[in-house]
Parts: C-alpha cells; structure tokens; sequence
C-alpha cells in the first residue's frame, strides 16, 4: 500500500530523515517509534505532502505521490490524523465529522461511513449534537479520527494518538483502532507509547535521529532484549488481552 524508499527530508536545509525505507502493507497496521524528535512527525509530514521531499521517492497504492500536493493524496485515499487534535469548538459533534467528508459527493456512502464511525466510537452518536467544545479529550482523540475515517481513507497516518489522554481512555482508543483495520483501512501508527503501539501492530520500525535502527514484527520487537531495555517494563500480557477483546 505505501512504500518509503530511501526519504531525506526536513524544513528549509535542514535535514530531518537520512535515507529513510520503509513499507506499509495493504491491511495492516504499522508503527513508526521513537522519542520526541527522533523524524517521526517530519515522516508522517513528508508522506502526506506537507513538507516536501529532498531526495527518494513515496509511492502509494502504486502511484508515486512524491511531488503531489496534500489534497492530491488525499483524494487517492492517504488521510493523516495530526496529533493537534484540533476540532471546531463552535460546531456539534456531526458536523466536525461532516467535515471530513467535504471532498465527496456521495452522499449515500457518507451516510454509512457516518454510522460505521458511530459504531466505532457510540460516545459521539450519544453527543452529535453537542459542540464539540464539550468534549473531554479522549472524546475529541475519537472525534479528530472519526472526521479522518470520513474521508473515506484506504489508508489512515494517526500521530501521536495516545498523546496527553488518560491510560484508560488510551486502551479504549487503541482497541478501537484495532478495530478500524479489520473493517479493512491500512493504519500507519506514529507513537512515543512503545507498549501500545507494539502490541496494536503487525510490524514495527523505531527511529533515531532520522534513521531506521531496528524493524521487525511487532510480536519480535516486543520481546527484543534492547527494545525491553530502551522501551518497555513489566509485563504487556494483560493489555494485550484487553486491546484485543475490546
């Protein structure tokens, strides 16, 4: 579904990401780790068209989308869901999602993509039309990737989606994620929570400092002495049984 071969990119002269490679198979979900500044946004940026590319190509769904604008690879079905969480505080819950939907025009598929974003996350059908202001903001997390999914997606960049949101609310989210890709969106997860994000995925790459230093399945990074030893602590066993049944 995406293919990242060989990226630079970054701001102005800046160089961010150093020869990136990395793949994104239809119907999984793969996670991009790695601390704060380590290239994980500025690749997310560069795959959506917000920062352009300095050398390598991206090719999506088998369109090489290097020099396209943002909208361009929007319409090809390659939607990213930034970590702002930013949502319209002065619109309901319905409308923030509609939104999403502005570059379509049928209104029937809308329509079920409006009930399937409801079925993933009942809260906003109880609060569509309340302002969105509302919201707690777990509750705007699954707004902003709702309004995402109502782009109609074939694949869905999420960034950061644990980020300042209550554990409890963060398996909640998670599991509902898990969910989206079974319905059959591909998912590329950019995450600092190494534990969540390994135990959602299929497939894991963990970024330094621009560069890829590890891959592998998610199942093998989650047990990998150095991984263990940088990242994760205790035992993931009873989050992973909860993720899954939720």
């Amino acid at each position: 579904m995406l293919q990242v071969n060989k990226v630079e990119a970054g701001y102005g002269k800046l160089k961010i990401l150093r020869g990136v490679t990395m793949t994104v198979p239809q119907g999984e979900i793969v996670t991009l780790l790695g601390g704060n500044g380590t290239g994980k946004s500025t690749m997310l940026k560069a795959v959506s068209g917000l920062i352009p590319v300095m050398s390598g190509n991206i090719i999506f769904d088998g369109v090489d989308i290097s020099t396209m604008k943002p909208h361009e690879r929007m319409r090809l079905g390659l939607v990213q869901v930034t970590q702002s969480k930013e949502a319209y505080p002065a619109m309901t819950v319905e409308e923030n999602l509609m939104l999403g939907a502005y570059t379509r025009s049928d209104r029937a598929s809308i329509a079920a993509d409006l009930e399937k974003v409801y079925g993933f996350f009942p809260v906003l059908k109880e609060r569509r039309k309340q302002l969105s202001a509302t919201l707690s903001g777990g509750e705007v997390q699954m707004l902003v990737i709702g309004r995402g999914l109502m782009a109609g997606p074939k694949m869905l960049m999420l960034d950061e989606p644990s980020a300042a949101i209550a554990p409890k609310v963060v398996l909640e989210i998670f599991s509902n994620i898990n969910k989206i890709a079974k319905s059959g969106v591909t998912i590329l997860v950019v995450e600092q929570n190494v534990r969540m994000a390994l135990i959602l995925a299929n497939y894991g790459y963990i970024i330094r400092d621009g560069v890829i230093m590890m891959e592998g399945k998610a199942d093998s990074l989650i047990s990998d002495p150095a991984v263990k030893e940088s990242f994760l602590g205790g035992s993931v066993a009873d989050t992973s049984k909860k993720l899954q049944s939720g």
